[in-house]
């Protein structure tokens, strides 16, 4: 099926009189080694502007300084400290791993300590290296085997690794039977992006394009996402998924407009304006 403009709708609404930042969701993002801190600051970034209540990063305490600078409102801790990032999985509502976690060994413990902490009423998005530590160790594999609450953002390549499908064959009916076997959303990013649910639905977005093939647009979304998903319990996780993930890519498509190329950090400055947007024009 495909996505359209009234999923925002739906799925975004005006926030009551008498609320507080926990009744919008908590958050912890897990990633940003040494080289790719930026991935991580980002992905918390979009979380916090799309309406997070509480947002934790866990990452390389190289990357407080910047983390602070760019979003002083999420809180951090070293994800090589495993006894604080044990208790940050025991209080959130759902995880975000992989945005520049990288493949390297101590990138692995992260990644093991994190799905092994993981309860089956916690939603787990997994993205980035996290997708690729994931295809080359059965252990994680067995770790996340009867979570029924994972979210996997593989591009195509990170698919091919994960599912064993070349990208020339990853059709509808292919995809599916993979993705049922791992019990898992897939949300497979590509041009017209399709969306693998756990219910059996396949949705498809027929917006975005080129302009968003720059480094780090992944990371946006999981931001987002994950947001979404603590934050608007109203709808069915479907919904929110769905909402998120065409969110991304309206603003996208918007700022193309006036830009050759759009930015991650570009759709960050939008994502409030639109979503206030959306409920202005709510009935």
């Amino acid at each position: 099926m495909e996505i359209t403009l009234d999923i925002l709708q739906k799925v975004i609404k005006k926030r009551e009189p008498n609320s507080h930042k926990g009744n919008f969701g908590r958050v912890l993002l897990i990633g940003g080694n040494i080289n790719y801190g930026g991935a991580i600051i980002m992905a918390a970034s979009s979380a916090v502007h799309a309406g997070a209540g509480l947002v934790t990063v866990a990452t390389n305490k190289e990357n407080i300084s910047s983390l602070h600078s760019v979003v002083p409102e999420a809180m951090f801790i070293n994800f090589f400290d495993k006894v604080s990032l044990t208790t940050a999985i025991s209080t959130t509502d759902a995880v975000v791993v992989g945005p520049g976690l990288g493949t390297d060994n101590r990138s692995k413990e992260v990644l093991e300590v994190t799905l092994s902490n993981i309860s089956d009423n916690q939603l787990c998005i997994i993205d980035g290296s996290a997708i690729t530590l994931i295809s080359e160790n059965d252990f994680l594999k067995e770790l996340i085997a009867n979570n029924k609450k994972i979210i996997f953002t593989p591009h195509q390549m990170e698919w091919q690794r994960l599912s064993g499908i070349p990208i020339d064959k990853q059709i509808d009916d292919i995809n599916l039977q993979k993705q049922t076997s791992l019990n898992a959303t897939v949300i497979l990013k590509k041009h017209h992006t399709t969306i693998y649910h756990q219910s059996g639905t396949i949705d498809n977005l027929t917006i975005g394009g080129p302009f968003m093939a720059t480094g780090g647009m992944g990371d946006i979304l999981t931001g987002i996402l994950a947001a979404f998903i603590t934050q608007f319990k109203e709808s069915s996780l479907d919904e929110r998924i769905n909402a998120a993930v065409y969110l991304h890519s309206y603003i996208a498509e918007n700022l193309s407009h006036k830009y050759y190329v759009t930015l991650p950090t570009d759709i960050i400055k939008k994502i409030q304006k639109t979503m206030l947007k959306v409920i202005s024009e709510q009935k």
